[in-house]
């Protein structure tokens, strides 16, 4: 077999999102400049950045929702505009903590609408159906509240309600737009722990965009610092010890070190 058959192959199989030399402008403003980020399968990558820094704008364009002024982005090989296969991609929006807490629906019902987009808005679910909602609710250890109405929960098993609807239908990229904002401090750690649990046992790829510079160091394999440049693209030690993270920020910031003695980093 021809070497070059074979790089390309690997290259797509390997590179889940590959954002090339991307730029993007609201009028005159200048929001991206010549991003090109690849995220291989099997990472977790944290993108992190102040206010403005172009986060949201650089997630709307891999999902499609923004076309960039100048640059590709390509999802699982293919380029963006032409990509069909969304049941590979799973996001929760930062919005997802803001739910209606009067929403008349179980933690079930929620999640099963995950599998709309498969089955049909009126279709019953089958057996099968409901048994991949109820490992999806089981992977990010909401069993107990299979029944419970998803206005009771506290914010941050509301999260992780909307990650199993994103679940349900087996993605192999979960993009997670700030999933911590609401959560309360001591849940954090358990939330992270899930996350990487997702990845390292389940195998899925994640994305998330996050102000928590400290605590996603300690459980992320790659990072990402973006403010309309990026400015930085490696491992989470790394970006610890080398970043002048208050140049970037424009502001003092002090991060907290952590052990990375686990596997993966």
């Amino acid at each position: 077999m021809p070497a070059t058959t074979l790089t390309k192959s690997e290259t797509q199989v390997q590179t889940i999102v590959e954002i090339k030399d991307v730029s993007f402008r609201y009028g005159n403003r200048v929001v991206l400049e010549n991003i090109t980020l690849p995220i291989k399968k099997g990472a977790f990558l944290g993108l992190v950045g102040p206010n403005g820094s172009g986060k949201s704008t650089l997630i709307k364009t891999i999902l499609g929702l923004k076309k960039p002024q100048s640059g590709e982005v390509y999802l699982f090989g293919e380029r963006v505009d032409k990509f069909k296969k969304w049941d590979k991609i799973g996001f929760v929006s930062q919005k997802a903590n803001s739910f209606n807490s009067g929403f008349p629906a179980t933690v079930f019902e929620v999640v099963s609408m995950g599998l709309y987009g498969k089955v049909g808005l009126f279709r019953f679910l089958n057996r099968n159906h409901k048994e991949k909602v109820r490992q999806a609710i089981k992977s990010v250890g909401m069993t107990e509240y299979l029944n419970q109405n998803i206005g009771e929960l506290s914010g941050g098993q509301q999260q992780r309600v909307f990650i199993a609807r994103a679940l349900v239908s087996d993605p192999e990229l979960l993009i997670l737009d700030e999933p911590t904002v609401g959560v309360d401090a001591k849940s954090v750690k358990s939330f992270y722990d899930m996350l990487s649990h997702l990845n390292r046992e389940k195998g899925i790829t994640l994305l998330m965009v996050t102000h928590d510079i400290g605590a996603m160091t300690d459980h992320v394999t790659n990072v990402a610092c973006l403010n309309k440049n990026l400015h930085f693209h490696g491992g989470p030690k790394e970006f610890e010890e080398n970043q002048d993270l208050s140049a970037i920020y424009g502001h003092d910031v002090h991060l907290l070190t952590h052990n990375h003695s686990h596997g993966g980093h």
